[in-house]
């Protein structure tokens, strides 16, 4: 009877090692295995997007990167969405990028752009979608 008793504990435990919880909340962005794929110990199964991780990442010619600043509030509207949407800027770039042709000169300085990120408020946090493009303006 102790045997069988301890059978069943350890089956039961051997059960209860096959689900895992993820660590915390946040959105499925991507499957890495599906039901019947074999996946190694350790392994991930899923990505997570966890709610604060979520930004927005725009870029801004150079002429214009000097009225963006760290805690600045943008305006945020995408297709679908309802408007009021807001974001704060969270991350200014010190590092320029060229708009294709990848080629700098004088005449090209135009093309000269960088990246901003901004944080979008806790209540939009549902109504975006990773790589869904949206429109930035300040108020």
């Amino acid at each position: 009877m102790e045997s069988a008793a301890a059978a069943l504990r350890l089956a039961t435990w051997n059960l209860s090692q096959t689900q895992v919880s993820a660590p915390a909340n946040g959105l499925v962005t991507d499957t890495l295995y599906r039901p019947g794929e074999w996946v190694a110990a350790g392994n991930p199964v899923v990505q997570l997007l966890p709610p604060q991780n979520v930004k927005l990442r725009f870029f801004v010619p150079q002429s214009a990167l000097a009225s963006f600043a760290p805690g600045q509030t943008l305006k945020v509207r995408c297709d679908g969405c309802d408007s009021g949407m807001a974001a704060r800027v969270s991350y200014l770039s010190n590092t320029a990028e060229y708009t294709p042709p990848v080629i700098y000169s004088n005449e090209s300085r135009s093309r000269l752009v960088f990246m901003v990120e901004a944080r979008p408020d806790d209540a939009d946090l549902a109504r975006l979608h990773p790589g869904q493009p949206v429109e930035v303006t300040k108020p």
